[in-house]
Parts: structure tokens; C-alpha cells; sequence
């Protein structure tokens, strides 16, 4: 018993140092100290000659070395005992390929294909060994004999994926398509890898080329599958009017299948500012669909696209179709959403404060769970602060940062204390709730919290009175209460009379926003290159590098100029919550990936 309780102890002893110089060799490779590397791997191979990681460690750290001759040795020795692991023979014609000696690296290769005549199961080793060292056409040759020696064998998804790898497109695509029709479980798989190839630019050669070959076996083969990726490529490339006419047809053909994809295809089309598109298709799921919540969030959709283009004149029918969509489905828990969004239409464009905050403290009555009543009450505290009941406002903002003070609706609710708090000249609690709110778990929010913050603080330096603070709060309150002559008068006022201080990269950035929103593009321009140039290290900087990128796309038509800034948020401003977006905007311009 004691022997045996000694074998195990020394054992584990073993065990532990092989564990320990092995974690050691590993730290050395992986830094670059391959001689330390090769003497722990020396030491470890010569103690258990038959563990594969410790061989491939020695010969790797060999060849990093430059040591062909010390890893020949090792590997023909290793090929000399017998029972040949495969992949050695791969190993063995790397290393002669390294050396120089190619007619010899070929006899291995071809030697590690020929075991596959004895075991076709190899081929999963000796193809991952050839992809591994980037051996291309050695790996489309061992799984091309595999599958014909043994018919079961479906290597179809590394094929395609090496054919991508060498650059022969159309194979790829062909493999990819078949692999989808008979295996439904990789298709999500396969459109990561596909998107590799396939961009937002609609005149690339591989977009072009994947849309022809799905546009031939449409012709020849009635799959759904064809319309389905060609509703997700013209997706990739902001096609939505042409996703839309795909995903009609999947639909029209599957009467049965649900609308949850046009649904999503409707979003997505609006986020992309294709409100045209985003509208087509609501009407359409409003003549489809039975379901009334579906039903209820379209109709809502539709007055709020007419709604975001809307001027004054368009208001009376505007406040209509509100009326009349909450008379047909009544004012129950189904129709929130559109009790919220009246109420903000009654306030924010028809000044009805009253009118809207009485409709919503009804609604407050209705039997509703905890997260309908905060944004209720949200929805509630934003009218009374537009209507600068601030005192009535924070109480409503309080109680829902209390009720979900974990969730993000806690956390803006939160920052819309220190908003109103700003608004109303207490700076002081406007700073001890931003200070918290800078690491909230949404980045929109915690960067807008330390915009606030930095702009409250930096202005209260040197200012005791903090005049240029208290005239930037006003004019803040008046953009938010869509009173924009007002709040543009105070600030011109700011940019003339505290010229140089702290506060006026923030007056030239609100000011830019305000001649955006009324189509002044060209002073907008003026502001925010001002800021660019004489704000380089400000927390604004990436704001207007993104904001004026846009101007130059979307309304200036002056994609090198977009470029450009892009590339400035890129490559100079890698935190910027704007990084994605300029990505993606920058690939739109280019046509290519960005890495």
C-alpha cells in the first residue's frame, strides 16, 4: 500500500515537472527565444520520444533557428522507427522546402497523400497539416483522394474555403452553394466566411460574380435558398429595394413562413436612412399580416417615417392618423408605443404640454409591468423639462434610475437627472451624476456623460461667475425645446464674447448641428473644421471628424474629402465610439475591407 501510495506521489512529480518545462518552452517559443526554446524542448522530447507535442516543438523551434540540418536529423529518425505517424512525412518535406530542396519536399508530400491508400481517416490530419503550412494544393489533393476512396467523406467545406484562400472565387462560391443545399446547419457558417469576399460596394468583381451564379441556378433550380442569399447579399451591399423584392418573393412562395425577416429587412432599411424602402415594405406587412401587435408597431412605423420628414404644414394630418390609429385598436397596454409617441408629438411639435403629460399619467394607470411604466415616466420627465417644470421632471427621472438602476434605461435616466440639472444651472449635482455615469455599460451613454462632464468642469475653471457655462445651458435648452433661432442667437453670442475660452469648441459643435438640421451645410462645414484644426486633443475632435465625413458624403458629394477624415477616426482615434461606422463608411467609399 505504501508503495503504491509512493508510486502515485512520484508520479504526480513527474507529471508536474514535464507540465512546468513544458509551459516554460512554450513561453520561450512564443517570445521568440527559440534557443532557450530548443533546450527545454531537447530535454522534454529525449524524456518521452513518443509525445507528438514535444517533437513538433523541438523541430519548430529548430526551424525558427534556422537549423534545418538538427530538425532533418530529428524528423528521419523519427521516421526510421516504424509505425509513421502521417503528418510526420509533411513535416519532413516542410523542412526540406525550407532548405531549398524542393524535388525532395515533393517525394514527402506525395509520401503523406500515399497513406491515405491505407487509411483513408488520414486525411483529416495530413490536410490540416498542409493547410497549416499554407500547402495549398497539397491539401485540395489529399482531401479530393479521399473522398474518392471512400465516397462518404464530404471534405466540401475545407475545399471551399482553401479555394477561397488561393484566390479561385468562383470554385469557392460553387462549393459554398452546394454545401448550403445539402447541409441546411453550415449556411450561417458559410456567409461568415462568404463575407470575407463580398462588400458593401456594389460594383466589386466578387459580389458581382457571387450574385451571377446565384441569378443562374434561380433560373434553373426553384430553391428558396437563392432568393434567401440574394436578399442577404444585397443586404451586405445597401440594396434594401432589391432585398425587399427577394424576400416578397421567398414569402409569396411560402405563404406559411412568417414575416419576421421582412420585419427585420423593414429595420434594417431605416437605420440605413432608406425610408422609402423601410415604407413599401410596412404597407405590405400591413396587407398581410393578422397579427395585431405586429399590425399595431407597422401602422406606428409609417406615421413615424412620415413624421421624421414632416413639416409644419404636414402636422394636422400627422395628429389624424394618431387619432385614428388609437380609435381603431383603443388605448390599451397593446397600443403603448403609440400613446408614447402621440404624447411626444402633442409636446415636442405642437407645444400641447398639457394635453400630452394628462394622456400619459392615464396611461400610467393602465395594468403595466415595471419596464412600460419607466418609459412612460421617462417619456413624462422629457415633456416637463421641455416644458422647464424641471423640478417635476427630476422626481419622474429619479424614480426610474431607482426602479431598473441596473438596466440602461436606469443609466439614461440618470444622465437626464444631470441634463436637467445642467439645464437648470445646477452644475454641481449635473457633475456628481455624470461622475458615476462614465462607466455605464452603454458606450452612447457613458461618452455622452463625460462630454457633459468635461464641459462642466472646464468651464468652471477660471470662471466664478461660470457666465459662458450658464449661457451654453440655455442655449442647449432652447435646441432641445426645437426653438433653434433662440438657441443659435446665444450662441453666436458665447462665439463672440468668450472667444478663446474653453466653451467654444462646444458653441461651434452645437452651432454646426443646428446648420445641419436646417440644410446650412456649407457653415456647418466652416464649424466643424474650425474644431479640427484649433481643437485637435479635445474629447469633440472625433465628433467632427465623423460628423463633417458624413456632410461630405451624404449631402456635399465629396467622397475624397469623407475619405480622408475616415481615415483620420481609423487610424488616430481608436477608441471612438464612431470606429465602426467610419469602417463602414470607409469601405462604402473604397469598395474594400478595411483591416
Amino acid at each position: 500500500m505504501k508503495r503504491s501510495i509512493l508510486f502515485i506521489f512520484v508520479l504526480f512529480q513527474c507529471m508536474a515537472l514535464f507540465a512546468q518545462d513544458e509551459a516554460i518552452a512554450r513561453q520561450y517559443f512564443e517570445k521568440g527565444e527559440f534557443e532557450k526554446a530548443i533546450v527545454y524542448y531537447k530535454k522534454l522530447y529525449t524524456k518521452n520520444p513518443n509525445n507528438r507535442s514535444y517533437l513538433m516543438g523541438l523541430v519548430s523551434s529548430y526551424q525558427q533557428s534556422e537549423k534545418y540540418v538538427e530538425a532533418e536529423k530529428v524528423l528521419l529518425q523519427k521516421l526510421d522507427n516504424g509505425n509513421v505517424y502521417p503528418v510526420l512525412y509533411v513535416e519532413t518535406g516542410y523542412n526540406y522546402q525550407l532548405m531549398g530542396k524542393m524535388q525532395k519536399a515533393e517525394t514527402y508530400y506525395n509520401k503523406a497523400i500515399a497513406t491515405l491508400d491505407e487509411n483513408p481517416n488520414y486525411a483529416y490530419a495530413v490536410g490540416n497539416a498542409f493547410k497549416g503550412k499554407t500547402l495549398l494544393d497539397n491539401a485540395i489533393a489529399t482531401y479530393k483522394k479521399a473522398m474518392k476512396l471512400n465516397p462518404e467523406f464530404n471534405f466540401n467545406y475545407d475545399l471551399a474555403y482553401i479555394y477561397g484562400e488561393k484566390g479561385d472565387i468562383e470554385n469557392m462560391y460553387e462549393m459554398y452553394l452546394d454545401l448550403m443545399v445539402e447541409r441546411a446547419n453550415l449556411v450561417g457558417n458559410i456567409k461568415r466566411n462568404l463575407s470575407r469576399f463580398i462588400d458593401s460596394n456594389v460594383g466589386n468583381e466578387n459580389s458581382a460574380l457571387f450574385k451571377k451564379l446565384l441569378l443562374k441556378r434561380a433560373q434553373t433550380d426553384p430553391n428558396v435558398l437563392w432568393n434567401e442569399l440574394l436578399s442577404w447579399l444585397f443586404i451586405q451591399q445597401g440594396q434594401y429595394k432589391s432585398a425587399y423584392a427577394q424576400e416578397k418573393a421567398i414569402y409569396k412562395r411560402s405563404p406559411e413562413t412568417s414575416l419576421n425577416s421582412i420585419v427585420d429587412l423593414a429595420k434594417i432599411a431605416l437605420e440605413n436612412n432608406d425610408a422609402e424602402t423601410a415604407k413599401s415594405i410596412y404597407e405590405f406587412i400591413i396587407a398581410e399580416s393578422r397579427d395585431t401587435q405586429l399590425l399595431i408597431h407597422s401602422k406606428l412605423e409609417l406615421i413615424n417615417i412620415d413624421l421624421a420628414n414632416a413639416h409644419k404644414k404636414d402636422n394636422a394630418k400627422i395628429e389624424t392618423a394618431f387619432k385614428q390609429l388609437l380609435a381603431e385598436y383603443g388605448e390599451n397596454t397593446q397600443t403603448l408605443p403609440i400613446q408614447i409617441a402621440y404624447a411626444r408629438f402633442l409636446a415636442f411639435k405642437l407645444s400641447e404640454t398639457d394635453m400630452a403629460e394628462a394622456r400619459l399619467k392615464k396611461a400610467l394607470e393602465l395594468p403595466i409591468n415595471k419596464y412600460a411604466e419607466a418609459q412612460i415616466r421617462m417619456t413624462l420627465a422629457d415633456i416637463l423639462v421641455y416644458d422647464e417644470k424641471f423640478n417635476q421632471a427630476l422626481i419622474y427621472y429619479s424614480q426610474v434610475q431607482k426602479d431598473l438602476k441596473n438596466d440602461v434605461l436606469g443609466q439614461e435616466a440618470r444622465f437626464k437627472v444631470a441634463q436637467t440639472s445642467f439645464y437648470k444651472g445646477d452644475f454641481e449635482w449635473a457633475e456628481t451624476q455624470l461622475k458615476v455615469l462614465k462607466s455605464s455599460t452603454s458606450q452612447l451613454i457613458a461618452n455622452d456623460a463625460l462630454q457633459l462632464k468635461l464641459l462642466i468642469s472646464d468651464n468652471k475653471l477660471g470662471d466664478t461667475t461660470q457666465v459662458a457655462l450658464k449661457l451654453y445651458a440655455e442655449a442647449d435648452l432652447l435646441a432641445y425645446q426645437n426653438n433653434d433661432d433662440g438657441a443659435m442667437a446665444i450662441l453666436s453670442t458665447i462665439l463672440s464674447d468668450h472667444k478663446g475660452e474653453p466653451i467654444e469648441d462646444e458653441a461651434l459643435f452645437k452651432q454646426a448641428s443646428l446648420f445641419e438640421k436646417h440644410g446650412d451645410y456649407e457653415k456647418a462645414v466652416l464649424d466643424y473644421q474650425k474644431i479640427i484644426t484649433f481643437y485637435p486633443t479635445d474629447i469633440l475632435m472625433d465628433d467632427a471628424l465623423y460628423k463633417l465625413a458624413m456632410l461630405y458624403k451624404n449631402e456635399l458629394s465629396k467622397p475624397d474629402e469623407a475619405k480622408q477624415l475616415l481615415e483620420r477616426i481609423i487610424y488616430e482615434h481608436q477608441d471612438s465610439i464612431y470606429l465602426i461606422d467610419a469602417r463602414k463608411e470607409y469601405r462604402s467609399i473604397r469598395g474594400d475591407q478595411v483591416e
